[in-house]
């Protein structure tokens, strides 16, 4: 090798070691901002993330006083920050407004883009392969939510279609059954999604793509499993819309209220991507996955929904501190006949997952629970609770 080739191979092998001390010696700066709920306001702070330690501080800028002191935060990490994003800062659920200075803008907006995806009607059914697919390719689930698309809707999505020929035909398609909508993160998102869904035409995807989901799932052009655009941020908003009076004209969700129970996948779950694990596991049982959404559950809305066990389990506290720790993703679960609480409480298990690897070792508990408090799954228990407990995550919260 030359001299001057050895040269700049050392000036780029410094060059790559100078950035990576930098970002992980980063310190990452957000406005954020906390709905307090008892005060019934909005409270504006800068969120500081320490990169070397995973180490957390909250500036108060209305009263210009620091807020919280670094200290150690689980429920927050690098991969966690991104514009849009909630976190949970010690019970408070933080929303990442903007990027707080430009090196983090430089460090981190380049790096974690946003993109929307949609799995269509014919492929619902296989959303835990998908799921499976999409989480082992890197991306965050950031938004989830099962919907039924009003051909109003469905023309807003495919705007760009109007006074096309085929649009009759796509309107009719895309509201013949419930879609799958999300919110994808991950570096450079919008290519990494295109490259994962394949070719438009899935008779190409076999081909070249063979890999991707559409060659994997789809039939041809028209039925090709999974949706995704450029113009994310208006396809995003019909189904997650920020203001409140666009959330009353967002497509509803699917739940049938009807032989139904619920089951909530916890924040520790999701966080250790065991979602598409356990789709799977429903999916051979009789049951029936009818309406899905994530969550992220404010402290009075889990001391709410907990109340029954209040004074009741030593757990009660934990249980509300876990509910409110990260996103979680609920679902409606329906079976064949009213005891459809019962019989997916039996697939789920004991609550206490020693107990049920112990003398139930096939439950989900016993496959993916940690503790009674990181037990994985919350479901119904009293078969009378089941609609209540549906209806408050897809009538009331939603």
């Amino acid at each position: 090798m030359s001299s001057h080739k050895q040269y700049l191979f050392v000036v780029i092998c410094v060059s790559i070691l100078l950035y990576q001390t930098d970002v992980e010696n980063s310190r990452y700066s957000f406005n954020v901002e906390w709905h307090d709920v008892e005060a019934t306001v909005i409270r504006p702070f800068i969120l500081f993330f320490y990169n070397v330690d995973g180490t957390v501080e909250l500036y108060d800028t209305k009263n210009h006083k620091m807020f919280l002191r670094r200290v150690k935060c689980d429920t927050v990490t690098v991969d966690d920050l991104y514009i849009g994003a909630t976190v949970t800062v010690f019970s408070r659920q933080m929303k990442l407004i903007e990027f707080g200075d430009e090196f983090t803008r430089l460090h981190l907006g380049v790096m974690k883009q946003r993109t929307y995806a949609m799995i269509k009607p014919e492929v619902v059914e296989k959303m835990g392969e998908i799921f499976k697919i999409i989480i082992s390719n890197g991306f965050k689930i950031a938004k989830l939510k099962m919907a039924q698309l009003t051909k109003e809707h469905a023309r807003e999505l495919y705007a760009e279609h109007e006074g096309k020929p085929f649009l009759p035909f796509l309107l009719e398609y895309i509201t013949s059954g419930p879609v799958i909508a999300m919110e994808l993160i991950a570096d450079n998102g919008i290519k990494k999604w295109r490259e994962l869904m394949g070719p438009t035409d899935c008779e190409v995807a076999r081909k070249d793509a063979p890999g991707s989901i559409r060659a994997r799932f789809g039939k041809d052009k028209s039925f090709n499993a999974v949706h995704g655009s450029d113009s994310m941020e208006s396809e995003l908003n019909i189904f997650f819309p920020e203001n409140r009076i666009d959330q009353y004209k967002s497509p509803r969700s699917t739940a049938t209220f009807k032989n139904c129970t619920c089951c909530i996948i916890k924040p520790h779950a999701i966080q250790e991507e065991l979602v598409n694990i356990l789709y799977n596991d429903d999916s051979d049982n009789g049951f029936k996955i009818t309406a899905i959404q994530l969550f992220y559950m404010e402290h009075a809305n889990a001391e709410e929904f907990y109340e029954v066990y209040k004074g009741v389990v030593a757990e009660y506290s934990g249980m509300v501190g876990q509910l409110i720790s990260g996103a979680s993703v609920a679902m409606e679960v329906t079976g064949t006949d009213p005891e459809t609480p019962v019989n997916f409480r039996n697939l789920v298990g004991p609550a206490d997952p020693d107990i049920a690897r112990k003398l139930r070792p096939n439950t989900l508990r016993a496959k993916y629970g940690k503790t009674k408090i990181q037990n994985a799954i919350h479901c119904t228990d009293l078969p009378e609770d089941g609609l209540l407990e549906v209806e408050y995550f897809f009538k009331l919260l939603e």
